[in-house]
């Protein structure tokens, strides 16, 4: 079937035209793209659902996906100006992720792929959040460090190339990044979700006002944990901070603790990644994944990296947050490569390695 996409009759080979299926998390978003052009890019979120409780709850997410799914697919073909018949192939996140809101999606898809009789591809959901920069139209140079940045993970990666060689040289070994700003946001009175909450606060604070801590940052760190993550000494400090000064009866300035706190993460993130690219010489970074909306963290970025000699490559914000059309440029990008279908024995894995780009695959 691989190399029927492929080419035609022994003409040039054609760009294979995917539809792409994300569910790991809060977002149902379905994708659309003919190899490496983007046709649509449809995402019915359901984070007003998830306010009330200041935070994601699986349950909740996963029935949000059941609903979902059928309209967005409909939205995404329409935009497209195709028919579900004209797909070569199917893709869809297996994980990591929510192990309910994943089991959503990879069963739709393979519903979908069985009744079309097409190939099915079954993909990491952080390899497709750098897949997404391929969209923008510009080659990909690789190896390149791509910094992941969401919800539920903060990796730091290694790309020697997209489809075969992902390396991970460090992640969170607590909270993730969005899931700090989420804690400390909701410390400081701002509502659900933190990130955005935390930025607009930030603008008008002094990110020098307070010193707080850098997780696994001093020298005793570095052996073992250089390209590791822990964002909840930072929270702890932060809500130490708060409390101390409130039972002094002192005025928390929201905007100086946000700002503060921002630059913390922030300059966490940036160290390692930078780290990164000195010690295996690669020129180039990545960023991806919801948070690198944050304002200051790609200001500060693009900054230290022009400084240090390293490109840097932020696809649109639309493609950073979670999207189908991200797990369907992974899977096109299978498919130029040669490489075979996935079959349909495989599950949600909410714990998916991210050195396993595609889980079964076709022998």
């Amino acid at each position: 079937m691989v190399g029927d996409i492929l080419s035609s009759n022994g003409a040039a080979p054609r760009e294979p035209l995917v539809l792409g299926i994300e569910t790991s998390c809060d977002e149902t978003g379905i994708g659309i793209v003919r190899g490496r052009t983007l046709l649509s890019n449809t995402i019915a979120s359901s984070m007003a659902e998830h306010a009330r409780y200041g935070g994601v709850v699986p349950e909740v997410a996963a029935r949000a996906h059941l609903e979902a799914l059928q309209p967005a697919i409909e939205q995404a073909v329409a935009e497209a100006g195709i028919a579900l018949t004209d797909l070569d192939a199917v893709a869809v996140t297996s994980g990591p992720g929510l192990a309910g809101a994943l089991m959503v999606g990879v069963g739709a898809a393979k519903a979908l792929a069985v009744s079309l009789d097409r190939p099915l591809y079954a993909v990491n959901h952080l390899v497709g959040h750098i897949a997404a920069d391929i969209l923008t139209g510009e080659e990909v140079e690789y190896p390149t460090v791509a910094l992941l940045v969401s919800g539920g993970h903060t990796s730091l990666l290694l790309v020697r190339d997209l489809v075969s060689d992902v390396e991970l040289l460090g992640e969170t070994m607590d909270d993730a990044a969005g899931e700090a700003f989420d804690k400390i946001a909701r410390i400081l009175g701002l509502p659900y979700p933190g990130g955005p909450e935390i930025d607009r606060a930030a603008a008008l604070g002094d990110p020098d006002a307070i010193r707080f801590p850098r997780g696994l940052s001093r020298a005793s760190d570095m052996a073992e944990h250089r390209y590791d993550f822990s964002f909840s000494g930072l929270k702890t400090a932060v809500a130490r901070w708060v409390e101390r000064a409130e039972a002094a009866g002192e005025t928390v300035s929201v905007p100086d603790v946000a700002a503060s706190f921002r630059e913390a993460v922030v300059d966490v993130l940036v160290t390692k990644a930078l780290d990164a690219c000195e010690r295996y010489g690669v020129p180039r970074l990545l960023l991806g994944g919801g948070v690198i909306a944050n304002r200051r963290l790609r200001e500060v970025a693009v900054a230290r990296a022009e400084a240090a000699g390293v490109a840097v490559r932020i696809p649109p914000l639309s493609l950073c947050t979670d999207n189908g059309a991200m797990i369907a440029a992974l899977a096109a990008e299978l498919i130029r490569s040669g490489r075979p279908a996935s079959t349909l024995e495989f599950g949600a894995d909410s714990t998916l390695p991210v050195t396993e780009i595609q889980v079964a695959v076709s022998a």
